[in-house]
């Protein structure tokens, strides 16, 4: 445990955390009337210990970002290091500094050819607001002021900035007044559980593509700047794509010269079994977003991989680019991003999903699909979904939405199992380090749960 706290008990710290903490995506009443929150003191591994002692299988990866694992002391070693050589400066005002040129190079050897240029940030967010910026500044310097909206999907999560937020085609982030904000629309999202279809077909591939080039053809091409996607949409749910979704996805933007957007910040570094979602589908972005496990959440981190055809631009244009944060490229940061990357590639990680983790967790997940409670299991790579069902005839969710899914992820920490809750389903992006062993661990312990929650119904 941290030094600093080392005679504090469990619950003196849940008492400190309630009178002075506001946590993110937290109903507070409901934290108070359940005593506080689980107080997580170590990892190591895929594993958590909590101030009670219970070791937890961290099925999340943290927030899908923990790629390399716990307690990975070189990248705190860097980190000194860094600190001790150059703890800060910034990146502004024609500066630089070796680190952030460093991690310039080594993405551009790893992002899909033609992303060649990074402008840092500190997290996926604020990566998709600098991706908004920066298209409807393209635009405006080609003498198209008018191409402002940015296209996005029902069920695709882009943060919670005000501009993340209303990229978001979750109601739930449309929670206040003024959100979304103007310039921002929702084509249909290739769900297909939720459509009624069958997520293996072509036909239903292209339909949902086509949803896309609809909402287009509504607002008018001339007034669209971007199209803004997941490769696989994450946290609303893993939601894979169906055969063919996004070469026709690429076919519409490039008809229509409207820019492509990726978000890789959930998708990037490995997740899918390949460095980035984008070469998994073959999609070649004129913008990617990247964040998470570009350090494996050891520091806040973020990119935005730039493409030719807009960086060109940028440098061309007359003036100063009036966007950043104080810590965008920051030397600490960047040195530990770079030392990640290189336990990544050292450690032959991204192969490990591939031939590992993606056929495994399949296997192992995939056997649920026979289980009462469960209507679909998805994922790719090293992120996974059981989609639960009150009815697998008819797709029917339970009433109220979301409570079973809920009793499954509560019963599942309590005996050491890491899930998250969307909607009627449970989401998995571990550690893209657990082996088999570990991934059987987890599907045993989810089925025991998803057990007693059905005999429990």
């Amino acid at each position: 445990m941290n030094e600093r706290f080392k005679n504090r008990t469990g619950e003196a710290l849940k008492a400190a955390d309630l009178s002075h903490h506001l946590h993110p995506f937290t109903d507070h009443g409901a934290l108070a009337d359940e005593g506080g929150p689980r107080v997580i003191t170590h990892g190591e591994g895929v594993y958590l210990w909590d101030t009670e002692g219970r070791r937890i299988l961290d099925g999340m990866g943290g927030l899908w970002c923990v790629n390399i694992g716990y307690g990975r002391k070189e990248l705190g070693e860097v980190a000194h290091r860094q600190m001790d050589k150059l703890a800060f400066y910034n990146t502004f005002f024609k500066t630089s500094h070796e680190p952030v040129i460093e991690l310039s190079e080594r993405l551009a050897g790893l992002t899909p050819e033609g992303i060649n240029d990074f402008f840092f940030a500190n997290s996926g967010s604020e990566a998709n607001d600098t991706a908004l910026r920066l298209v409807r500044g393209y635009w405006a310097a080609q003498g198209r002021p008018e191409r402002q909206v940015i296209i996005s999907r029902k069920f695709a999560y882009h943060g919670s900035t005000v501009a993340g937020a209303s990229l978001c085609g979750l109601p739930s982030m449309h929670d206040v007044p003024s959100l979304p904000i103007p310039g921002v629309v929702h084509a249909d999202g290739p769900y297909a559980w939720h459509a009624g279809r069958d997520q293996h077909d072509p036909v239903y591939g292209a339909d949902a593509a086509d949803a896309v080039e609809a909402k287009i053809l509504e607002i008018g091409a001339e007034n669209v700047a971007a199209f803004i996607g997941e490769p696989v949409m994450g946290a609303g749910g893993v939601i894979t794509p169906p055969p063919g979704y996004w070469t026709r996805v690429q076919e519409i933007c490039r008809k229509h010269d409207i820019l492509l957007i990726v978000d890789e910040v959930i998708c990037g570094f490995g997740r899918t079994g390949k460095w980035f979602g984008s070469q998994t589908y073959d999609i070649q972005p004129d913008l990617m977003c990247m964040a998470k496990g570009m350090s494996s959440g050891y520091q806040p981190i973020s990119a935005v991989g730039v493409g030719a055809r807009i960086a060109d631009a940028l440098r061309r244009t007359p003036g100063v680019l009036s966007h950043g944060f104080t810590y965008s490229g920051h030397p600490v940061a960047a040195a530990v991003a770079l030392e990640n990357i290189d336990i990544i590639e050292r450690e032959g990680i991204v192969d490990h999903v591939r031939e590992k983790v993606g056929p495994s967790m399949r296997t192992q997940l995939g056997a649920l699909t026979a289980h009462p409670l469960v209507g679909e299991v998805r994922g790719i790579g090293g992120m996974w979904a059981l989609e639960l069902t009150a009815d697998k005839a008819t797709r029917a969710p339970f009433d109220p939405l979301g409570s079973v899914a809920t009793k499954v992820r509560n019963l599942c920490f309590e005996r050491g199992l890491v899930t998250r809750a969307v909607r009627e389903g449970l989401v998995f992006s571990p550690p893209l380090i657990i082996t088999e062993a570990q991934i059987e661990e987890m599907a045993e312990i989810l089925t025991g749960c998803l057990d007693d929650v059905a005999t429990a119904l």
